[in-house]
């Protein structure tokens, strides 16, 4: 018996939406495309793909149009950005952003996308200092 995690869990901030998926996903790719970004107001959005039947759901996000086939989920309560759904380009399948995962690290992240979009300082992250916390506050 292994004691590797075949399922992997997360929520919305505040708790209201929790969610169970397979850690065997399609794909999880870090987006860095516009409407991501403008989205989540984050520099890239990490989007671990799975089939629609294979997410396990307690709550009822909102679903947001944000564009003629993608369906953006969130929290209704706190706003939290958590699924993404385009029946014309992965009929079937949900993208599940990866960051609202309990463990994000039960699902390593295999490719960036969109980097065409992508914000210039983010190519330099390995350049900029780095802190374990806010700094000062050690």
């Amino acid at each position: 018996m292994s004691d590797t995690p075949t399922r992997a869990a997360g929520q919305c901030h505040c708790g209201a939406i929790r969610y169970s998926m397979p850690v065997a996903v399609q794909h999880h790719a870090l987006c860095h495309c516009k409407d991501c970004r403008r989205h989540a107001g984050a520099p890239m959005v990490g989007w671990a793909l799975v089939g629609r039947d294979e997410l396990e759901l307690s709550g009822e996000p909102k679903v947001y149009a944000s564009s003629e086939h993608g369906r953006r989920h969130f929290c209704g309560d706190c706003g939290t950005g958590l699924f993404y759904t385009n029946e014309a380009i992965f009929p079937g399948q949900i993208d599940v952003q990866s960051g609202t995962l309990d463990d994000p690290d039960l699902i390593p992240a295999g490719a960036q996308i969109q980097t065409a979009e992508r914000i210039g300082w983010m190519e330099r992250l390995d350049a900029m200092p780095s802190f374990e916390r806010y700094p000062g506050m050690e």
